[in-house]
């Protein structure tokens, strides 16, 4: 797996989260010169892309998560995170970190569950 998602947990509505995605085995220029995304797969849904980075750092994200949600990331660790506030029940989903073109198999990901 050359992008392992980690930092998931279960919060209440309202709550914080903080994902972080590393690609040990990716060479570091390859990491740094790909638009990077976290996806998601909710209970009954399929999977979205919830947010993207381009290398130069301009993001973009799924309507549902703006302005609750941040992605970057750090090129010289091979670093991608995900800044989650306000979370919502319909957050709940396994998250996973892919390229844009969702090149690499996905890996397990991780589970981030909101509930009261």
């Amino acid at each position: 797996v050359q992008l392992q998602a980690s930092g998931g947990g279960s919060v209440q509505p309202g709550g914080s989260l903080r994902l972080s995605c590393k690609a040990p085995r990716m060479i570091t220029s390859t990491f740094g010169g790909k638009t990077l995304g976290w996806y998601r797969t909710g209970p009954g849904t399929q999977r979205e892309l919830v947010a993207r980075i381009a290398p130069s750092g301009s993001s973009d994200y799924a309507d549902s998560v703006k302005g609750r949600f941040t992605i970057s990331r750090d090129n010289s660790k091979k670093m991608l995170y995900l800044q989650m506030t306000s979370l919502k029940p319909e957050d709940t989903a396994v998250y996973y970190c892919n390229d844009d073109h969702e090149s690499y198999a996905w890996g397990q990901g991780t589970q981030v569950t909101v509930s009261s």
